[in-house]
């Protein structure tokens, strides 16, 4: 092995010995070599010139008992596809909204990236910008989020933004994960005289809810609780929001599929520019 860049000085511990310009390593075992190693090239006993350095390494071999002699071979691990597949640029999601896909059971079933934790105060929103999840308030109310709160990938609203979602399920989920929700209805919305609508969506992977097919079936308190939080959280900002009726799964889907087609136009439209 050459070292090409420094001159390693001389080191007065055992296992290492210098002939000329060249640097001898000698070790019993693979363990001492890795120390050896080590120490030559991270310790604090080295100075540096701008010379050359050949570096030879030689390996003793490890002494055994006289009865017999066993060699280890080392094996190396079949190569993993799953490994191999995380290492393409195509499966890293660099931004959650556009490189993050919908997933291919869409417009029933989505991905949906988690901005805000159920029980949360704190109002966790994307920065369109860098694709990081950001901290843009806390809530003014004495109030917390029913449910966990997110956004579809690769979704486009009359706002400028992706299109909402509350997930219905069991746990909390951490701001920036992703999971795969199932559409059960739809929350029509105005925020402050603006379309805001929220889909309502259970996990799909949540044994508890996962079998919902529609916002009906969910019981009465519960959409009571989701209507209150929506129509409560900024009066103390002085902002208005209603609340209209909820609508049904088939409602949602349309919902979905409509910001799909204005996400792909969008796209398309930029472009051409």
């Amino acid at each position: 092995m050459t070292c090409d860049h420094h001159h390693i000085g001389r080191m007065e511990s055992g296992g290492r010995r210098e002939v000329g310009n060249a640097f001898y390593i000698t070790a019993s075992s693979n363990r001492e070599l890795n120390s050896l190693l080590f120490s030559i090239f991270l310790g604090s006993e080295l100075y540096f010139s701008t010379d050359v350095l050949q570096l030879a390494i030689m390996v003793l071999p490890i002494e055994t008992p006289v009865k017999a002699s066993v060699s280890h071979k080392l094996s190396i691990p079949p190569l993993n596809e799953r490994i191999l597949s995380s290492m393409t640029r195509r499966s890293v999601a660099a931004h959650p909204w556009h490189d993050l896909e919908i997933g291919p059971a869409a417009p029933q079933i989505f991905n949906v990236v988690i901005e805000i934790s159920k029980g949360s105060k704190v109002k966790y929103e994307l920065d369109k910008k860098t694709g990081l999840i950001k901290v843009d308030r806390v809530l003014y109310s004495s109030v917390v989020y029913p449910h966990n709160y997110g956004f579809i990938p690769r979704t486009l609203c009359e706002d400028s933004d992706p299109l909402d979602v509350l997930v219905i399920m069991q746990e909390p989920i951490l701001p920036g994960c992703f999971l795969r929700a199932k559409a059960i209805g739809l929350m029509p919305m105005i925020d402050q005289g603006e379309k805001d609508d929220k889909i309502i969506a259970v996990c799909a992977d949540d044994p508890e809810y996962k079998h919902y097919t529609d916002i009906n079936e969910l019981p009465p308190h519960r959409l009571a609780e989701i209507r209150r939080f929506f129509e409560d959280y900024k009066k103390n900002e002085n902002k208005e929001v209603a609340v209209n009726d909820f609508l049904p799964a088939a409602k949602a889907f349309e919902a979905v599929q409509h910001s799909q087609d204005l996400y792909a136009d969008y796209i398309v439209e930029s472009l051409r520019r």
